[in-house]
């Protein structure tokens, strides 16, 4: 597998312009961390976890809709303390963001959207390599 690109420089931007940002994670589908900003590494991959899970779960809901593909673009999740966003960065990646209550939840979106615009051809987790080839 190659080894993907350091991204967390590109993420401390998304802390650094929205207040009351705690942490954000890239993560590939399988729940890999990716990239990290303003957390710590076991937090991270820990987050990123609980992402593949929740990303699989909405998956299972929008293949309800009749019309669409089973396809999500973003789940959020407001609970006591802040608030969670999850959003589709790329093939097989994702963003997520732990926020305080506090945060602009509009502005917040509004950031994660333009960071994965921009910067989302870099945001993607390729298909691993097959384990019994790589030894």
């Amino acid at each position: 597998m190659q080894p993907l690109p350091n991204m967390d420089w590109m993420l401390t931007e998304l802390v650094s312009s929205v207040p009351y940002v705690r942490h954000v994670v890239v993560l590939s589908s399988d729940g890999l961390c990716i990239g990290k900003a303003n957390t710590a590494p076991d937090a991270a991959d820990a987050l990123a976890a609980a992402c593949s899970g929740i990303q699989s779960l909405a998956r299972a809901i929008a293949q309800m809709f009749p019309e669409g593909d089973g396809s999500t673009r973003m789940v959020g999740i407001e609970a006591d303390g802040g608030y969670f966003s999850l959003m589709a960065a790329g093939p097989g990646a994702y963003l997520a963001v732990l926020a305080d209550q506090e945060v602009d939840a509009g502005l917040l979106g509004d950031r994660m959207r333009t960071l994965v615009i921009r910067i989302g051809q870099h945001m993607t987790s390729p298909p691993r390599e097959d384990v019994r080839q790589a030894m």
